[in-house]
Order: structure tokens, then C-alpha cells, then sequence
């Protein structure tokens, strides 16, 4: 439960999650420009599925996986993120990108560099997912770890090209990539302290000619040249982005429900664990669908009526740019 005055989570120190990190970076300064006015008028992260907004469900989750310690990077509007802060003014930090109308998630993830000195999650802020995406990364062995999942046919996928289960590459075009197309990159990574310098490192010296670099395609992928760094792949997560108005009804519709309803099955199997023997948990992980049913979970995207003109997301643009081009 929540406590009434620090908001942390009972039982998240010890017990049921056994892991190092006690950290998490999230990234939440891009502009939305593909959501148009509604973007405009509020940050991706600050949209809202349920009752809360999807940072604030990410901080949730969070804290529930033993997460202590939450790292904002802002940019657009960031004053709408100062209530979460107060509200979790024990757990949350906000830093201020203050180049986020000219510069790449690259730049945002370097403004927290300062704040970090240890392995930590690294997540994006519109992202609708499940908890099973924290705990398995938090569970790998690896020290570094990129999530992905499988192939959403959203049009707006970044493929992830991989050898012997390490990355090798990443790119929006499939075709540029090699045969060994594991998955698609969802936004949740594992970070050690060692790669997050060696990013930090390739990213310093590009900043002299621009700002304009994603922490994905160009750092994450330029460290894996240097250093190992494993991609999980969990081929039936539920998960999507919101990048524009399509995406944000598909993830009402159809992948935040089921999201909510994978979190309650994980939670009464965690507190069962207590109780029962871990044979009892053994098995194939069945999938729930928007009606509660048990059947082979689709996160593949369904267009709809209000399906505009799908745009790339390219890397290199700024956090603005990023989500407009053609």
C-alpha cells in the first residue's frame, strides 16, 4: 500500500524483489508534436489512461519492483511536472533539460548524469506497459540489458539487430539491418555504471557540432561496439508508445486494459509465492485479454477511424523533431 505521507511501497526493500538497482532514469522532455494540440497543451508523460498520468503509473510500478530513487528529465512544459515531485518528494527528482526544443533524448539523458553514480533503469515517459517489463530486466544477469519485444507491425517499430543475443544494431528500417532481427526496442533498459560512461563518453564528443542525438540508436548502439550489452526479448509483453492520436486510442482501447489486468494476475502470483511452492508457478505465462479471458494476448496495432498518415520517428532529431519526420 501507499503510505499516506512519503508514497513509498511496503515491502519493496527486501523480499520479493531481489536485485542491485535501486534506480531509475526516466525521459520526459520531448515536445509531442505528433499529438498536435493535445501535445501542445500537455507532456506525453502527463497524459492520462486512468486515473493517474503515465508517469506517475511508471513511478508506481517502479516503486513496486524495489526502485527507490526516480530521476525525471523534463523539457516541455516541465512545470506539470512539479506535482509529482511533491507528491513523491522522497522518491522523485526532477532535472531540466533546458535545450529540449534542440537537442535528442541523448541530451536528456546526459542533463541526469550528475544525479546518477550507480546502475539504474532507464525508461521513456509515454510508455503503456506491464510490470513484467521491470522485473525481467531487473532480473537478468547481465549488467546490461536491453528489453525487447515482439513485432507490433505498429509502423512505427525501431528493429533491433542482434548476434548471439547481444545488440548490434537498431534502425527504423528493417532492411537496413541484418538477418538476425530479434525484436522490437520498447524503451526499458538496464544500465551499468560502466555503459552509462562509455555513452556519456561518445555522446560529449559529438556535442560540439550538435545536440541532436538519441540515446539509443547513436550511443546505446556505438557503446555495444566497446562492450556487451544483452537484448531480452519477451515476445508476448503487452506494451505500446503514444506518439500521436492513433496510439493513444489504441493503448486506451485495447493495451491499457490489458496492461491493468497482466498487474493484478503478476501481483496475486507474487503474494501467492509466499504460500504455495515455486512448482506451482512454473510453466508458460498465459495471456490476458481486454475481457479478462485467458487466450494468446495481440499487441500487434490495429488501425482505426482516427488513424492519421503514420510518420517515422528518425534518429539524430531533437526531442521535438523526433516525432515529426516524414
Amino acid at each position: 500500500m501507499v503510505k499516506s505521507n512519503n508514497h513509498k511501497l511496503s515491502g519493496t526493500k527486501s523480499g520479493s524483489y531481489d536485485h542491485e538497482i535501486r534506480t531509475a532514469i526516466i525521459l520526459a522532455a520531448g515536445m509531442g508534436v505528433r499529438l498536435k494540440e493535445r501535445g501542445m497543451l500537455t507532456p506525453k508523460g502527463c497524459m492520462c489512461l486512468g486515473e493517474k498520468s503515465l508517469v506517475e503509473e511508471s513511478v508506481l510500478r517502479l516503486l513496486r519492483v524495489g526502485i527507490e530513487r526516480i530521476v525525471i528529465v523534463t523539457g516541455h512544459l516541465a512545470e506539470q511536472f512539479e506535482p509529482l515531485k511533491r507528491r513523491y518528494r522522497e522518491t522523485v527528482q526532477l532535472v531540466h533539460n533546458p535545450h529540449f526544443a534542440d537537442s535528442g533524448s541523448m541530451y536528456s539523458l546526459y542533463c541526469a548524469r550528475h544525479c546518477v553514480d550507480e546502475a539504474f533503469l532507464l525508461l521513456e515517459s509515454d510508455l503503456v506497459y506491464e510490470r513484467r517489463a521491470l522485473t525481467r530486466c531487473l532480473q537478468h544477469r547481465s549488467d546490461n540489458v536491453v528489453l525487447l519485444s515482439g513485432f507490433s507491425k505498429s509502423s512505427d517499430e525501431v528493429f533491433v539487430e542482434t548476434r548471439d543475443g547481444r545488440l548490434v544494431e537498431m534502425s527504423k528500417h528493417r532492411e537496413c539491418l541484418g538477418a538476425e532481427v530479434s525484436g522490437e526496442f520498447v524503451g526499458v533498459c538496464k544500465i551499468s555504471r560502466s555503459l552509462f560512461a562509455v555513452m556519456i563518453d561518445a555522446a560529449t564528443r559529438r556535442f560540439g557540432a550538435t545536440r541532436h542525438m538519441d540515446y539509443e540508436t547513436d550511443c546505446l548502439v556505438a557503446a555495444a561496439r566497446l562492450m556487451k550489452v544483452s537484448c531480452l526479448v519477451v515476445e508476448d509483453l503487452i506494451w505500446c508508445e503514444i506518439d500521436d492520436e492513433t496510439h493513444l486510442a489504441h493503448a486506451r482501447s485495447q493495451i491499457y486494459p490489458a496492461v491493468r489486468k497482466a498487474d493484478m494476475l503478476d501481483g496475486l502470483r507474487l503474494s501467492e509465492r509466499t504460500t504455495a511452492s515455486p512448482q506451482a508457478f512454473t510453466g508458460r505465462r498465459e495471456s490476458i485479454d481486454t475481457q479478462g479471458g485467458r487466450k494468446a494476448i495481440s499487441t500487434k496495432f490495429e488501425p482505426d477511424a482516427c488513424n492519421p498518415t503514420q510518420r517515422d520517428k528518425s534518429p539524430g532529431m531533437n526531442e521535438g523533431q523526433r516525432e515529426q519526420q516524414p
